[in-house]
């Protein structure tokens, strides 16, 4: 039997492994080293392996982490930022 969601409540979701682990690996090992000379650049990290690739664009990023790693999922951020890429614009209010 399932729970009855609440109208306008928000869960949060679970993290994935890959997340989790591209996100500390990041923290605990590129942060220092990358946010010093390369804010603004990508890197494209597979934790797993802690191999790393740098770029000036996403998809530079990803395309060398593709060519080095085929069969591996990838976590990508912009250094010295908390996510790669930010949504923006106007959202509707609920009143």
């Amino acid at each position: 039997m399932s729970t009855p969601r609440k109208e306008n409540s928000i869960t949060a979701p679970t993290a994935d492994p890959l997340v989790e682990e591209g996100r500390r690996f990041y923290d605990e090992q590129l942060r220092d080293v990358l946010e010093a000379e390369h804010t603004g650049r990508f890197v494209a990290i597979e934790p797993f392996a802690e191999k790393y690739f740098l770029a000036d664009t996403a998809i530079a990023a990803l395309q060398s982490v593709r060519r080095a790693l085929p069969d591996s999922l990838f976590f990508l951020v912009r250094v010295g930022h908390k996510a790669a890429h930010r949504i923006g614009g106007y959202g509707a209010r609920i009143r």
